[in-house]
């Protein structure tokens, strides 16, 4: 049996979902496949690669990858929108979609202020998603 298939979607895919990718990965073990991507990618965000390191998360391998590359590829089952700006643009890329969740998170990267209080805003992010997957994945479990 395939495992379900989850997408983590913000505009750029450099921290929000990049974040929400590991996470969700660590967290659910192997009982799901686990993406994220960006509608206009970038390029993972230094301070998302320094917190998720703090955590204990290797996202060497991690890169902003554009939707396209995961839709029509991967049977998505759900789709978690992190952030506002993505979502305006989701009903014309998830048509065949079986769930789409709006979870909005607040953009680390548009934080202004010193290192310490621009790192600080990308660790609040990190726990915040931490905290949202957790009980997500608690709730699929009790439906169970």
């Amino acid at each position: 049996m395939n495992k379900p298939a989850v997408l983590f979607l913000c505009t750029h895919n450099a921290a929000r979902s990049q974040m929400a990718e590991a996470i969700f990965r660590r967290q659910a073990g192997d009982h799901f496949e686990v993406f994220s991507a960006g509608v206009e990618p970038t390029e993972v965000h230094p301070l998302t690669l320094r917190v998720m390191a703090e955590a204990g998360y290797d996202m060497s391998g991690h890169r902003s990858k554009d939707v396209s590359e995961i839709m029509g590829r991967h049977a998505v089952r759900y789709a978690f929108i992190v952030c506002q700006q993505a979502a305006q643009q989701c009903p014309s890329i998830f048509p065949a979609i079986l769930q789409t969740i709006h979870w909005p998170f607040d953009d680390p990267s548009a934080c202004a202020g010193t290192e310490e209080e621009r790192v600080a805003e990308f660790r609040r992010v990190r726990d915040l998603i931490t905290e949202r997957i957790a009980a997500w994945l608690r709730d699929q479990h009790a439906g169970q």
